[in-house]
């Protein structure tokens, strides 16, 4: 009896300590998965602190090696159109090559987002700042200067965003390199994420090609280059389904006087993703909201619903379009083509013959290589036309959200010139001077 007893404690004893071990050891693991999980880093900064969407951002320099050859600086002027403090008022400052070295998730594509503010940090001038950023042997930025590009969109800040591709061996490094084409030059960066993502791209079918060729997104790196609402308003990163992506208004892309009219979903539609088609693609009030041409078909079969964007020459883009009908209830009603640089994309667009129904989404993946290029600029333009072919009740197109990326070159390398200021822009600044 005294030996059974004795073995049942030693039995309930051994079971009791390696259930403690098999908690720490889930323990470690979790912690583990967080750490690797994601990074939102506010470059420079001291302590912890919180954007105001309520994002936090955590120091970034545990993360940066060698230590030594970077210091912390401070802005020394807020432009009033920046989102927030943070990260942009704070920098990581270079002035020789170091990296940022990550553990992360080995079978996860990744975000890499990187914000430049380019103000004056520690009495050194933006201007002086020229620099290469490199990602495991890819070049995402070279000699790229952020204080050109912010002059050139006329924007106060820079943020380049990347779909990296998942990391093998779960070391992702991430240099910055001031240029040595320029004497005296920097690189800084105010804000870096590193967050896992899913796979949202698929093969695209090559425009302008002759055997049906189509180009492999989901074994490239790809830089997002525009990311528009069409037809709606501005989404922050924490209002999107989940990826922290931004979507911007896509008025300031359209074309000629012809803006069409936008449009918005009654409070009574729901939007109801199909089955085949995961709500991360993109958020329901990208599909509440659209463009269309408007409601004279008269007019609208004598012109074009059109965008056009400045982007790299010698890369291929992958152009993605999203719809939702939130008008039309029939086949037939609405039927229109797709034009990417004069190239018929996709003719006899009907979106409720796609869908199967109003209120339900959907997305198509074009992708074309662009090689007209002046000054380093080229234009990529993308229109819509009513298919008159077709007979539709109503000659219209509509247009709810686009996305534009580029594919990497087969040289492993993203990096694009820097832009150049507008003619207009240009003309302004030397008028201005002949003032003074």
């Amino acid at each position: 009896m005294n030996s059974n007893t004795n073995t049942i404690y030693c039995v309930v004893f051994f079971l009791f300590f390696l259930s403690l071990a098999f908690v720490e050891t889930k323990n470690l693991e979790s912690e583990s998965s967080v750490v690797s999980e994601s990074y939102v880093l506010s470059c420079g900064a001291q302590i912890e602190s919180t954007d105001i969407n309520g994002r936090k951002w955590i120091p970034d320099s545990k993360l940066v090696t060698p230590s030594g050859v970077s210091i912390n600086g401070t802005a020394m002027h807020q432009d009033p159109s920046l989102p927030s403090q943070v990260p942009y008022m704070t920098a990581r400052i270079f002035t020789s090559e170091a990296a940022y070295n990550f553990n992360v998730q080995p079978k996860k594509r990744l975000w890499i987002r990187l914000h430049f503010y380019p103000s004056s940090y520690n009495d050194l001038n933006p201007n002086d700042a020229f620099f290469s950023v490199i990602a495991n042997g890819f070049t995402l930025l070279n000699n790229f200067s952020a204080s050109i590009t912010a002059e050139a969109l006329t924007q106060a800040y820079i943020i380049k965003e990347f779909s990296f591709l998942p990391v093998l061996n779960g070391n992702l490094s991430i240099s910055f390199k001031p240029s040595p084409q320029k004497n005296g030059s920097f690189a800084f960066v105010n804000g870096i994420e590193v967050i896992p993502m899913p796979d949202i791209f698929e093969p695209a079918n090559l425009v302008g090609s002759e055997q049906g060729q189509t180009i492999d997104v989901r074994s490239s790196l790809v830089q997002t280059m525009y990311r528009l609402n069409v037809g709606g308003q501005y989404i922050p990163t924490t209002s999107d389904s989940g990826l922290s992506r931004t979507w911007y208004d896509d008025s300031p892309y359209m074309f000629g006087s012809a803006y069409g009219i936008t449009s918005e979903a009654g409070k009574s539609l729901s939007i109801d993703y199909p089955p085949n088609m995961p709500e991360y693609i993109a958020p329901r009030s990208v599909y509440r909201s659209a463009r269309t041409m408007g409601n004279s078909s008269e007019t609208n079969q004598n012109y074009n619903l059109t965008w056009t964007f400045e982007v790299d020459a010698y890369f291929t883009y992958v152009v993605r379009f999203h719809f939702c009908e939130i008008e039309q209830t029939k086949i037939n009603e609405r039927v229109f083509d797709i034009f990417l640089n004069n190239q018929t994309a996709q003719p006899s667009v009907d979106v409720i013959a796609w869908a199967g129904s109003r209120g339900v989404p959907v997305y198509r993946d074009y992708a074309i290589y662009v090689n007209d290029s002046r000054i380093g600029c080229a234009k990529l333009w993308i229109a819509l036309h009513p298919t008159v072919s077709s007979k539709p009740e109503n000659l219209d197109a509509i247009l709810n959200g686009l996305e534009i990326f580029k594919v990497n070159d087969t040289h492993g390398n993203l990096a694009g010139p820097n832009p150049v200021p507008s003619e207009m822009r240009q003309e302004d600044e030397e008028l201005l001077y002949s003032w003074l």
